[in-house]
């Protein structure tokens, strides 16, 4: 374990032992000497549990991210957080059933990739812990016409 952990552990476990000893006076279990000694226990369960819960939530608080409905004009300006409107754009389906004629003129001309099958927009880089590669949004063509949208990972 790394000295970093088993230091913020140490500084949780002062409150929570504190809290327990506390808590045993309230609900007057044993005698001022026995506190000290039982409090120790629940301190020595309970500080490792705070710290992979506090670990856990910042993991998820730096994850997250916003999304927003899909404007045209903040999607060609904004090439780096188009993210935030893919989720719009898929659910909704606002390309199924447009051409791919229809569709660079709604998304833009900005498109790394184009073939019989799709097109290939750039979102940017999602927020995560790990993240370093952008995502991308492929739109699926079949017969001349938006079949399917989705995103993936590169």
């Amino acid at each position: 374990m790394n000295y970093m952990a088993f230091l913020f552990i140490l500084i949780v476990s002062i409150p929570i032992y504190m809290v327990c000893k506390w808590s045993l006076r309230r609900l007057k279990f044993g005698n001022d000497k026995n506190r000290k000694y039982l409090a120790v226990l629940p301190t020595i369960v309970l500080s490792p549990l705070v710290y992979v819960v506090i670990i856990t939530l910042w993991v998820f608080s730096i994850s997250y991210y916003s999304t927003i409905d899909f404007d045209q004009e903040i999607w060609q300006s904004n090439t780096e957080e188009r993210f935030k409107m893919s989720k719009n754009i898929i659910e909704s389906e606002i390309l199924v059933g447009k051409t791919k004629e229809q569709v660079i003129a709604l998304l833009g001309d900005k498109y790394y990739l184009n073939n019989e099958d799709g097109l290939t927009y750039g979102l940017g880089i999602l927020p995560g812990l790990l993240n370093i590669d952008p995502s991308f949004l492929f739109i699926e063509f079949e017969n001349g016409v938006v079949k399917k949208v989705y995103q993936y990972d590169s």
